[in-house]
């Protein structure tokens, strides 16, 4: 088992893009660092403000999955230093969870002398997060197309895409959390034919246009009646966005995740402040506090670097 200290930086991500409920996900260049060293007692240090209340104890995420992966190595589970940082706000539809646990696993493999390949460590992360739509991004970079398995034990099933190179995003992020769990009970548990075969239609039409660049094609293909109308009213704005995002500024628009942040996908960055514009209005139109930030998709995935 390795001595040295294991640094790792892992991209936050944007899932669904409107009608990819579950399947599709984009990396971003907005970044989670996790350091990870045996030591003789376990100590967590979490800077910064987006981590602030988060356990630092054994309960803490980070461990917890990093003990996993050396059970599963067949291994004793050490004592553990870490250090950790997030640019991502947690729980605001930007994947935060998801790339603690990407960070963990490819931290603790290392330390473990890589017992596991990525796309087994991928494996890992999906059984633990639920669906591949956020670790995807994390781990591989760019934009992850990705489904669950027929049966058990079989490998993530996945296609990377490069970003279209102008894309750039525009989120969204209101000064409050949203659970994915309220998020996800705000579903219904049947659908209809009309509805499924709709996002059937503007999914694939959606990862075609990523594949080609068609960015003018994003603002019909980003269409969804799976769960961003049923989430609408726990996101005030939300409705407004989508409806008009398209015309002003943007080529597409969508809830992040399972939200509250919204992700509007721009042609180039001179269309940022004009979209900006029309984001502010609509907000302090619902008296919601938020921040905006300008983001390019990341293309690199996890990062590691040996100390």
């Amino acid at each position: 088992m390795s001595s040295k200290r294991v640094r790792v930086t892992v991209p936050s991500s944007t899932a669904n893009l409107g009608p990819g409920f579950d399947t599709l996900g984009m990396a971003l260049q907005l970044y989670s660092v996790v350091e990870m060293q045996v030591s003789e007692q376990t100590t967590i240090e979490l800077i910064g403000k987006e981590l602030q209340g988060t356990p630092t104890d054994k309960s803490n995420l980070l461990y917890v999955i990093a003990a996993e992966l050396f059970q599963q190595a067949g291994l004793a589970v050490p004592e553990l230093h870490i250090r950790a940082s997030s640019e991502a706000p947690l729980t605001r539809g930007l994947g935060s969870s998801a790339a603690a646990i990407v960070g963990a696993l490819v931290a603790a493999n290392h330390l473990a002398g890589e017992p596991f390949t990525r796309d087994q460590l991928f494996a890992m992360a999906v059984k633990k997060e639920g669906h591949p739509d956020n670790v995807g991004p994390s781990f591989f970079g760019g934009i992850i197309v990705a489904t669950m398995p027929e049966k058990e034990n079989q490998p993530i099933p996945y296609i990377r895409l490069a970003p279209p190179a102008a894309m750039r995003a525009l989120v969204v992020i209101p000064d409050y959390a949203l659970s994915t769990e309220k998020a996800r009970n705000a579903l219904p548990q049947v659908y209809s034919k009309k509805d499924v075969i709709y996002n059937v239609g503007h999914s694939s039409l959606l990862v075609a246009a990523l594949a080609q660049g068609r960015l003018d094609l994003l603002g019909q293909a980003m269409g969804d009646r799976l769960h961003q109308p049923y989430r609408a009213p726990l996101v005030p704005g939300l409705e407004e966005i989508l409806a008009a995002a398209t015309d002003n500024g943007a080529v597409g628009a969508a809830l992040s995740g399972a939200g509250p942040t919204i992700l509007c996908l721009t042609a180039s960055d001179s269309e940022c402040e004009r979209l900006k514009s029309f984001v502010d209005q609509v907000m302090r139109g619902h008296g919601i506090s938020y921040q905006t930030m300008v983001l390019q998709p990341d293309e690199h995935g996890v990062q590691v670097e040996v100390q």
